[in-house]
This record gives structure tokens, C-alpha cells and sequence, in this order.
């Protein structure tokens, strides 16, 4: 009785282990994502700005939503990409628009800027292989 005890423990530390990494969902060939505006080089007056994002051959779907070929989109702010085994944090250099919207008024300080979308499945992790913008500098004044 001792062992297959064991041997069920075995099995559910190793179902629920954190590193065991999670499986991605795939995406379509020729998928891209882009930021439409701004543009890289963009200089803003005063902080407040609208960033709208587009993405080709996938669709925009809110989170927690399975929809094969489809995702929303997260944009980086003056950051690196995240691991791309685990789900994209959520915080202020990490935004989540999970309701599927496109486009977002940002509040920036005066200063220079990055700007990445990348795009997360509906666990919030992105595609294999991740489908993401180039990274874009701007500047507030």
C-alpha cells in the first residue's frame, strides 16, 4: 500500500509541476503582428497617446477564448519579451487587452520609449513560434 501511494504522489507532483512546461498553441504560417501606430521615431507632446495594434492571417479573440489561428494582444512597455513557455505577466510594463480591443490610450512620461505588441493565446501565453511586432522606440515631450 506504502508504494502505490508513492507512486500516486509521484504522479500528481508531476501533473501539477511547475515546470513542466506548458504546451503552446500554433501559429498559422505568415501570422504577424504590427503596431500601426505610433511609428518607430514618433515624437508626442505631452504623455497621453493612442496606440492602435493590427495583426494579419490570425483573429482576435478575448482571453480565455479557444479559437484556433487566434489570440490578443499584449503590449510591452519599455521592456524585453517575457519567457515564451509561461503565460505573459500582467502588470504595468505588461499590458493586457483581453477583451480583444485593438487600440489603447497609453500615459507616458516625458523621455524615450519602447513599445512591443505580442500576442497571447487564451491563457495568456504566446503561439509557437510567437507572433510579435518589432520593437518600436518613441519619445514624450
Amino acid at each position: 500500500m506504502k508504494s502505490l501511494t508513492l507512486a500516486l504522489a509521484s504522479i500528481i507532483l508531476a501533473a501539477t509541476s511547475p515546470a513542466l512546461a506548458q504546451e503552446r498553441e500554433p501559429a498559422p504560417p505568415g501570422s504577424r503582428a504590427y503596431i500601426i501606430w505610433p511609428r518607430d521615431g514618433t515624437v508626442v507632446e505631452g504623455g497621453k497617446l493612442w496606440v492602435r495594434m493590427g495583426l494579419s492571417e490570425m483573429g482576435v479573440a478575448p482571453s480565455g477564448v479557444r479559437k484556433q489561428g487566434s489570440g490578443h494582444h499584449h503590449l510591452l512597455v519599455d521592456t524585453d519579451l517575457p519567457p515564451m513557455d509561461e503565460p505573459i505577466p500582467n502588470n504595468a510594463r505588461h499590458l493586457h487587452f483581453g477583451a480583444g480591443q485593438t487600440e489603447a490610450r497609453l500615459e507616458l512620461p516625458p523621455g524615450r520609449h519602447t513599445l512591443q505588441m505580442l500576442l497571447g493565446d487564451a491563457d495568456h501565453v504566446p503561439h509557437d513560434p510567437p507572433v510579435m511586432s518589432k520593437k518600436i522606440s518613441i519619445t514624450v515631450k
